[in-house]
């Protein structure tokens, strides 16, 4: 039966933006509240999210071996019994958990590249195009529910329940279930849009030998070293503030934080961050469309980092209202939403040209590394240099944005 899209892309762009953000944010959030410090949280944490940078490593398994409907299922249902994993076992160990995390960040990982493919292999270019406006808003739905959703589902368990620990069992416990409940959905009503691959072919190394090319006509590319520069800096100061976020709003004022509870925090940022960060995106794409890319990258590197200053200002007077608080947010993750998008329209013009899949996803890769990096520093510098301190630092290594714009505004045509 040839269902209509409409019945699986958003449910299948769904599926593959929540996991994403339980491994990111939510295992943050549990984390903090577990007791684990600053340093070890934003280290560890980024260490987690390791699959997201390698994942181009092994996207030719997925290509050669079984369908990408096949991989799809099968990563969903590993995600699932991750999560339910963790939630059984949620306290025995911080080792066992931040190890079913990982797992669930690898089978997250290879679930983008075999939805991604299934997408590409189930719709003609025409039914594509159409739908990647809902795809990119169901992906981010997902985030609105992983950021907002279920840290104030948890806030409100714990308040009933009086124990952090059991709070989160429970919002464990029925997030996987929905994981699950989408698996099977899955397994129904994804179209069999291809056949199996036959792997006593040749395909396989043909597969590495075409993989090893692109990756080799990848840092041949003129500009190939500006570009990764840019990949690496352009969001730098954004990158350090990430794992940062809920520990400053959830410490209390003697810790130098704002002492929000996790409801507050889920609202504030999973719900009206969010909101704001999607309105700068698409104002940025449109932008973009209008100015062209290199005309649009100067302001939109202002837009990306001047907002930054909202942090020092709430370390520095600790505002005790939400509604300060939340013009704060609103006001970073607009300037965020609408200067990433210079970030995303960059990469697609570097990748263009023979190899153009491969290319952008060893761009994604450098996304990634862009945020693991400064992340996993992040804890042990606001250690050292408590809240205050630690988001004057991210303001200055805002000149790490604007120079490495200034390269790549020199190496742009349009």
């Amino acid at each position: 039966m040839n269902r209509s899209p409409w019945f699986w892309i958003p449910t299948l762009y769904f599926a593959e933006g929540l996991p994403y953000f339980i491994v990111n944010t939510v295992s943050l959030v549990m984390l903090k509240d577990l007791g684990v410090s600053n340093g070890r949280l934003a280290a560890l944490t980024s260490f987690i999210a390791l699959p997201w940078l390698f994942k181009p490593l092994w996207s030719p398994l997925v290509d050669t071996l079984k369908s990408k409907r096949w991989w799809t299922v099968a990563t969903q249902l590993t995600i699932a019994l991750s999560v339910t994993l963790i939630a059984l076992t949620l306290s025995k160990s911080l080792s066992l958990t931040l190890s079913l995390f990982a797992l669930a960040a690898f089978a997250s990982a290879t679930h983008d590249i075999s939805a991604d493919g299934f997408y590409m292999i189930a719709l003609d270019k025409r039914r594509q195009a159409a739908f990647i406006g809902i795809r990119n808003t169901f992906y981010r739905i997902a985030m609105i529910f992983g950021q907002g959703v279920i840290i104030v589902f948890a806030g409100m368990i714990e308040k009933y329940a009086g124990n952090s620990t059991v709070a989160w069992r429970i919002t464990l416990i029925l997030t996987a279930v929905i994981l699950a409940l989408l698996t099977l959905y899955h397994k129904s009503v994804l179209p069999k849009a291809e056949e199996k691959p036959d792997i006593k072919t040749d395909k396989p190394l043909k597969l590495l030998s075409n993989f090893a090319a692109a990756f080799i006509s990848f840092f041949t590319k003129k500009g190939c070293i500006t570009a990764i520069l840019f990949m690496l800096f352009y969001r730098f100061p954004e990158a350090l503030l990430m794992k940062m976020l809920y520990p400053f709003f959830s410490d209390h004022a003697t810790a130098g934080g704002l002492g929000l509870d996790k409801e507050a925090y889920g609202v504030i940022c999973g719900s009206a961050g969010v909101a704001a960060l999607l309105a700068g995106g698409i104002l940025g794409g449109f932008y973009i469309a209008k100015h062209g890319l290199r005309k649009s990258l100067p302001l939109m590197a202002l837009s990306l980092t001047l907002p930054c200053v909202v942090y020092p200002y709430m370390a520095f007077t600790r505002p005790e209202s939400l509604l300060t608080i939340g013009t704060c947010i609103a006001i970073d993750q607009f300037g965020y939403g609408f200067g990433f998008t210079a970030y995303i329209a960059y990469m697609m013009k570097f990748a263009a040209g023979s190899f153009r899949t491969s290319h952008y996803a060893i761009c994604t890769g450098f996304m990634a590394l862009s945020a693991i990096l400064p992340g996993a520093i992040s804890g042990y510098l606001q250690e050292i240099c408590g809240y205050g301190g630690f988001f004057t630092l991210v303001v200055l290594s805002c000149a790490a944005t604007f120079v490495v714009t200034y390269l790549a505004a020199k190496n742009l045509e349009s």
